[in-house]
């Protein structure tokens, strides 16, 4: 009993002047399995490219009048202008019969994957189109990543004020100017960061992202600039910092009026000069990225009360981006609902969920102060704790689903506030109670579990139970108390 040839299918194609030749290399390569194309030309070659798709090309230098080298370097630019990146991705193995090494050198700085020379070994045909085919599916493998990762990260929805938002990343993408994000938690800020980054000219460089809220006051400059060995207790080793990281890229600058004073001046020198200082180094160095900043704070305000520079305002301020709310583009519910059903049913290995339409209407009314982070929270819920179909009666109660007995329905956050209920107090204590209730409502809506009431609200949970004890709000008083 003989092996069966691998049924890989991998369509190679074959460019070569002497019919023999070829069929020579069509034999060798249908024995592998392999689906096989011939051409005699370059132009003959280029309609094939044109009109099937390619996993290898055994392409020879001399082709009577034309020089195969000149296919190469139409692949090569058709890669670097975006014409056809997939194109120009297929690995070329070169053959000839008169082989020098200018050629050979020539095809190397071309690209090419191998160079052979005539009379070919059936062997070593057989060994280079394997390895070229394993380099070409181990591309296709990363590319495929990519555009899922890429797909991850997609601005959703056909909105009036998502259309006018591509227009201006659009824009302001393939500069090198500066972009400052505002908007409130969970409308999409890093997603606009990243398409910036995806459309502009350093693409292809690093995207790093930083929290500025997330970093204790004491180690942001370490990790933005880095640090040199025995600059601290605990600096064992020498660090890059994250502008070193960025370097031919893009920094984001997450949640930017959370950085303290003292840092923020270290940024202004770095986006003054694009030089800095390790802490406890001497040596200055540079770096060359983009800086694009977000925030749900005041900047203009804090500018005012002195917790935030000016000069670094205007600095990050050169292009405004505003990310809009989910409650101004309510009719992206339905697209946004859909993306999120079939992500999360992917990652919790469940059969795609149909939507009811009355599930739309229902999401669509709601407020959304959480915005779009709170409408996939409670996307992934229906996906988990709903039946083949996700139905109206499957949503939580405050967004119009059934209600335990007894139990009066939650309608969300109120707009209407009784002032008169205030008369006599002082702006921080209407603060302070208006907010108190809110988070109320909110740890009701969410049956007091912190983790996803802290994710609606846009904050850490660290922070909400911080503010639990400042407001007096204790834990359980409403029943239910859950991390």
């Amino acid at each position: 009993m003989t092996d069966a040839a691998p049924q890989t299918l991998e369509p190679i194609l074959i460019i070569d002047d002497e019919k023999n030749i070829r069929r020579t290399l069509r034999m060798v390569l249908e024995g592998e399995g392999h689906v096989v194309h011939e051409a005699g030309s370059i132009a003959e070659a280029i309609v094939i490219l044109e009109r099937a798709p390619i996993d290898l090309i055994l392409l020879d230098v001399k082709l009577g009048d034309d020089n195969g080298l000149e296919l190469l370097r139409t692949l090569k630019a058709r890669g670097e202008d975006g014409m056809s990146p997939v194109t120009s991705e297929i690995p070329v193995v070169v053959i000839s019969g008169h082989a020098t090494i200018e050629d050979a050198v020539a095809a190397t700085r071309l690209g090419a994957f191998d160079f052979m020379e005539k009379p070919l070994d059936r062997n070593r045909v057989m060994v280079t189109a394997r390895n070229a085919l394993e380099r070409r599916r181990m591309w296709r493998e990363v590319h495929d990543l990519r555009r899922a990762v890429d797909a991850r990260w997609e601005l959703l929805g056909g909105t009036p004020i998502m259309a006018d938002l591509r227009r201006q990343i659009a824009k302001v993408a393939p500069t090198r100017s500066r972009v400052l994000i505002t908007g409130d938690s969970g409308t999409g800020k890093e997603l606009i960061a990243r398409a910036i980054h995806r459309n502009s000219s350093v693409s292809g460089g690093p995207f790093v992202k930083v929290n500025c809220a997330a970093i204790p006051p004491e180690l942001i400059e370490s990790e933005l600039f880095g640090h040199e060995r025995g600059a601290f207790t605990g600096a064992i080793a020498k660090k890059r910092g994250l502008f070193e990281v960025a370097d031919g890229g893009t920094i984001f600058l997450d949640e930017i009026g959370d950085m303290a004073l003292p840092a923020q001046a270290k940024v202004l020198r770095v986006l003054q000069t694009g030089e800095f200082t390790r802490v406890g180094g001497e040596k200055s160095l540079r770096t060359e990225c983009r800086v694009v900043a977000a925030t749900n704070r005041d900047l203009e305000q804090m500018v005012k009360d002195g917790t935030f520079r000016e000069d670094l305002y205007f600095r990050l301020n050169v292009v405004p981006i505003r990310s809009p709310d989910l409650r101004e583009r309510a009719d992206d519910i339905p697209l946004l609902v859909e993306s999120f059903v079939r992500e999360c049913c992917e990652e919790n290995g469940l059969g795609y969920k149909p939507v009811d339409e009355p599930v739309f209407e229902r999401l669509k009314q709601y407020d959304w102060p959480g915005n779009v982070r709170e409408l996939r929270n409670v996307v992934e819920r229906l996906v988990i704790m709903s039946d083949d179909v996700i139905r109206e009666k499957d949503l939580p109660p405050y967004l119009g689903g059934p209600r335990p007995p007894g139990q009066t329905r939650q309608t969300g956050p109120q707009t209407a506030i009784d002032l008169g209920r205030y008369a006599g107090k002082s702006l921080r204590e209407f603060r302070e109670e208006v907010e108190s209730e809110f988070i109320r409502i909110r740890l009701a809506e969410f049956e007091w579990n912190i983790s996803r009431t802290a994710q609606a609200l846009g904050i850490e949970r660290t922070n909400l139970h911080k503010k639990l004890r400042a407001l007096g709000i204790h834990r359980g008083e409403s029943g239910g108390d859950h991390d």
